[in-house]
């Protein structure tokens, strides 16, 4: 994938912008995570992994009559942008506590739309559950209410997060995230077992995404919900991908995209079978699985992002019916 435009990719540490949403300023935060190489390694040695702390910012409206909900937004391949942070506004301006996490920062990362590995897809789910385990043990979250919004890989991780076979190692059995939203997430890399225990998902995705596979996200969700789990999924007619951000649709010319390539699967222990093998392998790492795809073709020039017609609005009022039963 190629570098987009200096305007669209995070410019300097989310920490260090200035940060008043619906009237509140963010405290900062550090959430230690790690930057484990392969699902694998977070599964087996999630305390031997490499230590990193993640950048964040927390909002909590005043005057709350006791710990609130509380949503972590996840970003995609462009890092922290405008549309993360209207959207943190707009569920700060509706009560929820909402975490704004930062990965770029701390790991030296601008974008990761030019190379998706300077860090591994199994470091950004940790990343999550490093959230969730920081506002669990704050005073004014409740701890049984903390939900998960991602946006492209941010999607791809809140994902992984709530599936079992990744979180339980990580923040013990059963505990975790009560819900997810995963916005036009990747779902390239599945678990052979999705069971997503007590947690709800629910995708949203347009129709014509040109980054990530419809129907890969559609076959998730569908696998969540075969293995007993409350997954629900919506396909928005005419969507880009990033149809929630206020611009108009437009094609990044040389960017890299491989959505119709076949999916990685992770066995229970998180060691990825890569298409064609039928072997789990694990010592292979998502490098392996990205160059797999580009020898076998996949490989696809230009890719569009943006929204049109009420695209935005169409997302906000969704992300705030999903994050509505928060309350209940």
């Amino acid at each position: 994938m190629s570098d987009p435009s200096a305007d669209d990719a995070q410019v300097g540490r989310y920490r260090d912008r200035q940060t008043v949403y619906a009237g509140l300023e963010g405290t900062p935060l550090t959430t230690p995570s790690a930057n484990p190489r392969n699902h694998h390694q977070a599964i087996a040695d999630p305390g031997g992994c490499p230590a990193v702390g993640i950048d964040a910012k927390l909002f909590v409206p005043p005057d709350r009559g006791g710990p609130v909900p509380a949503v972590i937004i996840v970003p995609g391949s462009l890092g922290v942008g405008p549309n993360h942070e209207m959207h943190a506004e707009t569920l700060v301006g509706a009560g929820f506590a909402v975490c704004v996490i930062d990965p770029f920062g701390p790991r030296s990362v601008v974008s990761t739309v030019a190379n998706q590995t300077h860090y591994s897809f199994a470091a950004s789910a940790f990343d999550v559950l490093a959230a969730w385990r920081v506002l669990s043990d704050h005073p004014a979250i409740d701890s049984g209410r903390i939900a998960a919004q991602g946006h492209s890989r941010g999607g791809s991780a809140v994902i992984t997060a709530a599936c079992r076979r990744f979180a339980d190692p990580i923040v013990g059995a059963g505990n975790g995230l009560v819900a997810v939203y995963a916005v036009y997430p990747w779902c390239g890399q599945q678990f052979r077992d999705p069971s997503i225990g007590s947690t709800r998902v629910r995708a949203i995705i347009g129709d014509r995404d040109e980054w990530c596979s419809v129907q890969e996200a559609q076959a998730q969700i569908n696998a969540m919900r075969a293995a007993g789990g409350d997954a629900e999924i919506r396909i928005v007619p005419g969507a880009a991908h990033s149809f929630d951000r206020y611009e108009a649709v437009h094609t990044l010319d040389d960017a890299s995209v491989a959505p119709n390539a076949p999916t990685t699967m992770l066995a229970d222990d998180g060691a990825m079978v890569l298409p064609g093998s039928g072997q789990p392998d694990p010592g292979l790492t998502d490098r392996d699985g990205f160059m797999a795809a580009i020898a076998a073709g996949y490989g696809v020039r230009g890719a569009a992002i943006g929204g049109t017609d009420g695209q935005p609005e169409l997302f906000r009022d969704d992300m705030l019916r999903f994050h509505e039963r928060l309350r209940t």
